[in-house]
């Protein structure tokens, strides 16, 4: 990997920090560089402005690390159990840092599809890859789930219930309450079986 390829890494990486830690309309471009060490010539060579940069942590870093995430569950035989063996795991995992500043990706979401069309449009991009993912895992196996079974409105479903889920565990900074609603959301899940 070229200098300049690692730089860009690196600003993203950092970035992506940042716009969890603060949301993007916080994020100072100024703490950027100075934990990048870089000059502003060197992050305007890579990102002509701060929402540029926003695209670029949003398409290349959230995005992957999302789908690459709900990949493993999707995959199993099972996809059900799946999904709830993803879900309770990541419930038992999270750390203090994730009940206090919840999903990076759900907060940009929230913060940013009504400010900026740009970052509107990338949303539900991811929505509908995360979406179809889903639908190719229930199809895989609609054999042993409910026939009536809208299964792109399932995914939305259990979509919408688990980035509630991180919001309500990131208002109430109540690893808890979050840990009930994933148990209930586990037991909808299960019931789409036969």
């Amino acid at each position: 990997m070229s200098d300049a390829e690692q730089t860009r890494q690196k600003i993203l990486a950092v970035a992506a920090d940042e716009i969890h830690q603060h949301g993007f309309q916080a994020t100072s471009l100024s703490t950027i560089l100075n934990r990048c060490g870089i000059s502003k010539g060197a992050l305007y060579y890579h990102f002509s402005n701060k929402i540029e940069l926003g695209y670029a942590v949003f398409e290349e870093s959230f995005v992957p690390l999302l789908l690459d995430t709900w990949q493993p569950a999707l995959s199993q035989d099972d996809p059900i159990e799946g999904l709830c063996q993803f879900f309770t795991s990541m419930c038992n995992q999270m750390n203090s840092s994730e009940v206090v500043c919840g999903c990076p990706l759900n907060n940009l979401c929230e913060e940013m599809a009504n400010v900026d069309e740009g970052f509107r449009l990338r949303i539900l991009s991811m929505q509908e890859k995360l979406n179809a993912l889903i639908v190719t895992a229930l199809a895989r196996v609609k054999g042993d789930l409910r026939p009536e079974l809208k299964f792109t409105q399932v995914a939305y479903f259990i979509v919408a219930t688990f980035h509630g889920s991180t919001s309500l565990s990131k208002s109430s900074r109540n690893k808890v309450l979050y840990q009930q609603v994933i148990s209930e959301l586990c037991l909808y899940i299960r019931s789409l079986k036969k």
